[in-house]
């Protein structure tokens, strides 16, 4: 897979933005299968996945881990690619390599975890 492809979060982020804004969850199959395919998609076990979306209070809980995946790993890969790409700016491509390595110890979404590979290997 290329990096993304396939790849639309817009649906379950807008969907998050409506249950956290008090609409309740209806589990159609369409909610179903946007939850399930984005649990695979930021990395949370399709065991967990499929046992969630039976329940609409364990969905919720799904479509809210998802969504902090996406944030957080975003808004961590942003910051870390900014400060990257200053440090390889300034002559430290070592000190670049370790903030993007650091990233990836800790990142569990694929995405991220393959642009920040991609990073990484465009510093050497």
């Amino acid at each position: 897979m290329s990096v993304g492809q396939g790849i639309n979060w817009d649906e379950v982020r807008a969907l998050a933005a409506r249950v956290e804004a008090g609409e309740s969850l209806t589990l159609t199959p369409t909610v179903r299968e946007l939850l399930l395919r984005t649990a695979r998609e930021v990395a949370i076990p399709e065991t967990d996945a499929h046992a969630a979306v039976q329940d609409v209070a364990a969905a919720t809980i799904l479509l809210r881990e998802a969504r902090a995946r996406i944030r957080d790993g975003s808004i961590r890969l942003s910051r870390t690619r900014a400060r990257a790409d200053d440090l390889a700016l300034a002559g430290d491509k070592v000190g670049a390599q370790r903030l993007l390595e650091d990233l990836l110890s800790v990142e569990v979404v694929p995405l991220y975890r393959e642009l920040a590979e991609i990073a990484l290997e465009d510093l050497d």
